[in-house]
């Protein structure tokens, strides 16, 4: 164990040791276990979703304000996640490590990843349906489904390159908060590793796959259903796949190139003894 300016806290090799750990645990859960998991972080995540819209609904706010605090409300997904305990895609990215150790098999690799982005698919959709259905959208007068309309046409009308690489810098930021959250001891460590990643990507306008799984059928929920008057946006399930494969590529990059594979080169590769 190591103490880095003074916290209890893991060093960056230990935290790789704990991620390759982690993830051959975690490509081998029994498979029921793997999909409800990965049900409750894609519902996890659309309640971080939601939180970010509610602030997105106040007009009062300027822009990078809004951007700014409804990327702290996010976060709110991701901590439940690590902290409650779920299985998320843009996550286990980071079973790259344990991939590239040999401990997994491509197989096992890419069976977690299929599995896993399926059951985040269906928490997302599946909350959007009981959101949509408790007129939580109708609330701030009608606001905060005109922002579901307005974040779901956006997301999907970008072109197949602006998605991909936003989705390539998200999981940098997700992975990095993930990475960041293994080096903590407590709940507390663990939030505070997660916030400011996360909030930063919000801000930014980064793209996440399974947040889109839930902000873009809300959309589609809200154009179909509710009262806003409206099919001024281009919101279909041709843009919802528009929009997830580039993000979906780019989140593998960012994730499991990006932050999964350097960090193997640097602390898991065969005949590297460095301590921080």
């Amino acid at each position: 164990m190591s103490e880095i300016f003074g916290f209890d806290a893991y060093s960056p090799k230990e935290i790789a040791e704990r991620v390759e750990t982690v993830g051959v645990a975690k490509a081998f859960l029994p498979l029921l276990s793997m999909l409800m998991l990965g049900v409750l972080a894609g519902a996890f995540i659309g309640l971080g979703a939601l939180y970010f819209v509610l602030i997105k609904s106040d007009a009062s706010l300027g822009f990078a304000a809004t951007q700014l605090l409804g990327g702290f409300g996010f976060s709110l997904g991701l901590i439940l996640v690590v902290v409650a305990g779920a299985e998320l895609f843009t996550g286990n990215n980071l079973l790259a490590m344990a991939w590239a150790d040999g401990k997994i098999s491509t197989f096992d690799l890419l069976k977690n990843w299929v599995l896993i982005c399926g059951a985040n698919f269906i928490g997302a959709v599946g909350l959007a349906a009981l959101v949509f259905l408790s007129g939580h959208p109708e609330m701030n007068n009608g606001e905060i489904a005109t922002q579901y309309l307005k974040i779901a046409g956006a997301k999907c009308s970008l072109p197949f390159w602006t998605a991909f690489f936003r989705g390539v810098l998200c999981n940098v930021l997700v992975c990095m908060a993930i990475w960041m959250a293994f080096a903590g001891r407590s709940v507390f460590d663990k939030s505070v590793a997660i916030v400011f990643p996360i909030s930063a990507f919000v801000a930014a306008g980064f793209e996440h796959s399974v947040a889109n799984m839930y902000f873009i059928p809300m959309g589609m929920l809200v154009k179909a259903f509710g009262n806003v008057g409206t099919n001024a946006y281009a919101i279909s399930w041709v843009g919802f796949f528009k929009n997830i494969v580039p993000v979906i590529l780019g989140n593998l990059v960012g994730g499991s190139v990006l932050v999964g594979l350097v960090y193997h080169i640097i602390y898991r590769r065969a005949g590297l003894n460095g301590n921080n």
